[in-house]
């Protein structure tokens, strides 16, 4: 189950000749803050090279379900204010973090700004997409998430968690859904059912 343990960790990548055309951070804001809820696929590379899979739902503010396809079948689901992390082949109690520990709360934050002064540590354009280095100004010791978008129109395509043990963990979105109605029953952290 460690490699399901939050993919919290982003690549830094060097700024590019074409800075130019990268995003600025008001347009990233304002598409996160305009995300309330959406659906996708990702595949997931793990620290240790091994890949998952999964789908993924996000209800914002703060709340984020991971849930994985066999053989792995953990789900990790972020609502109020906690991350659970269920290791459904075992009969374990699910491991619990503070969300504010963990990198992804810069995006599930109620109001996103990443013009917050020590909120982005890296901003670049590498000629198809704008990456984002961000880390919680408050507590830089929790680790990075690296945030990359493509433009016209904007979409998070993937992101990296630099974990504050040096882990790295990198999740490729699908095409996102958004827009649609999701049952607060998938965040709830004290218990998970399948939804599929």
């Amino acid at each position: 189950m460690k490699q399901i343990a939050f993919a919290l960790a982003l690549t830094v990548c060097a700024p590019a000749a074409w800075a130019a055309e990268k995003l600025s951070l008001n347009e990233i804001s304002g598409y996160l803050n305009g995300m309330k809820t959406a659906k996708t696929s990702f595949t997931q590379i793990n620290d240790d090279g091994s890949l998952s899979t999964g789908t993924l739902y996000i209800h914002r503010p703060g709340r984020m379900r991971f849930e994985y396809d066999p053989p792995d079948f953990g789900i990790v689901v972020a609502g109020t204010g906690s991350v659970a992390v269920f290791d459904k082949k075992s009969n374990q109690a699910p491991t619990i973090y503070p969300l504010r520990r963990t990198p992804l709360s810069v995006i599930l934050a109620r109001n996103v700004n990443l013009n917050q002064a020590n909120m982005v540590v890296g901003h670049s354009y590498d000629g198809t997409t704008t990456i984002v280095q961000t880390q919680d100004p408050k507590h830089p010791d929790y680790g990075s998430l690296e945030l990359m978008f493509t433009g016209d129109p904007v979409e998070l395509r993937k992101w990296v968690v630099h974990e504050e043990g040096g882990g790295r963990t990198t999740v490729i979105l699908g095409a996102l859904e958004t827009g649609m109605r999701l049952s607060s029953e998938l965040f709830d952290t004290s218990s998970v059912k399948e939804s599929r």
